[in-house]
Order: C-alpha cells, then sequence, then structure tokens
C-alpha cells in the first residue's frame, strides 16, 4: 500500500470533487492522503475532509506563504485547535510549516522577520504537544536546520526536499524524512534524482503536493493522488528496487515519520 504525505486537498481546483479524487487514490492502493493546513481560515476545513474521507488525515499549521497576512492571534488559535485535536485519532502533524525565501520580498526584511517568528513559534508548539512536523523548504535549508537544532522536535517530514547531500543528512540526524514527489519524474532534475537515488532508502517518503508539483506525464495539469504508484515507480526505477519493495519501505517510513498516522493503520 502507498502513503501521499502531502496532498492539499482542499484546495480549489478540487472543488466538490474531493470524494471522487480521494476514492480514485484508493483504487490505486493509496491507503492514507496527509492533508496539511496553510492557514487558520482552514483548519476546520482540512479536518472535516479528514473525517468524511476513509483514506484522509491532516495536519495542523500556518505556511510561510500564508504568514504575511496572518496574526499572532492566528497562533493562539493554533495552539487552541491542536490542543483540541488531539482526541481526534484523524490529527497526525503540524504542517504545513517553513520557511520560503524563493518568492520575491519573503527572503528579506520585514516579512523574512515574521516567517522566522511564525516558523519558531509553531515549532515550540510540536515541541509542547511532541508532534512531528511538515516542512515547507525553499531555499531556506540552512535557516530552518539552525531553529531545529535549537527547538528539538519528534522530526517529521522535509516536504519537497531539494537541497544538498550534506543538507540532507542534517535533516536525517534530526529525526526527519526527505518527501519526493513529481520533482523527481523530470529527467533534468539531475540532483534531486541524485539524491532519491544515492539516499538512504529509510530516510525517503513520497508525496503529490497536489494539485502542484505535478510529475512529468501530467504537467502541466494538475496532480492528484492517485499518482503516488507512478511517481513511486520512478523512484523504484531510479534505486533498482522492486516496486513493491519500494512501496512497502516508502509507507513503513511515513508511518515511522508521523505515529500517530501509524496507529490507524
Amino acid at each position: 500500500m502507498w502513503i501521499d504525505t502531502h496532498c492539499h486537498l482542499d484546495a480549489a481546483e478540487f472543488a466538490g470533487e474531493q470524494t471522487l479524487v480521494a476514492a480514485a487514490a484508493q483504487q490505486q492502493d493509496v491507503s492514507w492522503i496527509v492533508i496539511p493546513a496553510v492557514a487558520r481560515a482552514n483548519f476546520a476545513t482540512v479536518a472535516a475532509l479528514a473525517a468524511q474521507l476513509p483514506n484522509c488525515t491532516y495536519a495542523l499549521g500556518i505556511h510561510p506563504l500564508y504568514v504575511p497576512q496572518a496574526e499572532e492571534a492566528d497562533l493562539l488559535a493554533l495552539r487552541n485547535t491542536i490542543a483540541a485535536a488531539l482526541a481526534d485519532p484523524r490529527f497526525v502533524a503540524i504542517g504545513e510549516i517553513g520557511l520560503d525565501f524563493f518568492v520575491p520580498g519573503m527572503e528579506s526584511g520585514p516579512l523574512r522577520d515574521k516567517q522566522e517568528h511564525f516558523y519558531v513559534e509553531q515549532l515550540k508548539l510540536a515541541r509542547e504537544f511532541d508532534l512531528p512536523v511538515l516542512l515547507h523548504v525553499r531555499r531556506s535549508q540552512d535557516i530552518l536546520l539552525k531553529h531545529l537544532r535549537r527547538i528539538k522536535v519528534q522530526g517529521g517530514i522535509a516536504h519537497a526536499f531539494n537541497g544538498s547531500f550534506q543538507q540532507a543528512e542534517a535533516f536525517i540526524g534530526l529525526g526527519f524524512r526527505l518527501g519526493f514527489g513529481g520533482a523527481m519524474t523530470f529527467t533534468r532534475a539531475l540532483q534531486i534524482r541524485r539524491l532519491a537515488a544515492e539516499l538512504p532508502l529509510d530516510a525517503l517518503v513520497l508525496e503529490t503536493d497536489a494539485p502542484d508539483m505535478a510529475p512529468a506525464w501530467l504537467h502541466p495539469d494538475i496532480n492528484q493522488p492517485q499518482q503516488i504508484p507512478r511517481i513511486g515507480a520512478v523512484l523504484a526505477e531510479l534505486r533498482g528496487m522492486a516496486v513493491p519493495e519500494l512501496a512497502q519501505a516508502t509507507a513503513a517510513n511515513a508511518r515511522a515519520a508521523l505515529p500517530r498516522l501509524a496507529a490507524l493503520a
């Protein structure tokens, strides 16, 4: 069975079609889909989707690209929502949180400072509640790692990883798995494919980031969680493995990264 560790099933592209999308994934043996929140406004939405759909779970957090519009009160709301969600077995992580230094204007000045503040405060929540985190990592690996070394959390997943081998090893050393998805399917993505082929197998998990990051055979159309087995087959080919073995390993890694998900299995 396969696990999609990162899918924005609440996105506008899936409006009204979530049940069909999740069912199509289940027909392809995608046993679980993790739906991360991005802002206070969709905390209830992701929880409701996970409650309605038999193969869905969720995470709660404030995404760095939504930080510019966020308010300090949103952090208190997040804490209160997390505390209440602990009773819900479908709640599996804090996320999507992190830093984005790729978008112009976000890499310096007040927006960078605000991003770091929200990231640090959410790491503190993960530590307080002993929960893993789903990390957004775009041109921000070293700063993310700096704060992770200072604020110890139980680990989680560095989503859409695209750093160096040294940075990958640093995340792994802090208890993180690394997410690989559609970007890996493009033959020109040499560094990502090298990472996917050469990093320890027990450090890797699969994801779609649907509706974004469509694999090579779908681009530029929207991505869907039913693509996970085909994305996984690319990873198996890169590593010279049998596809069933790869599926079993990456699913086990996802459960190790997200213990509350493992409790559902």
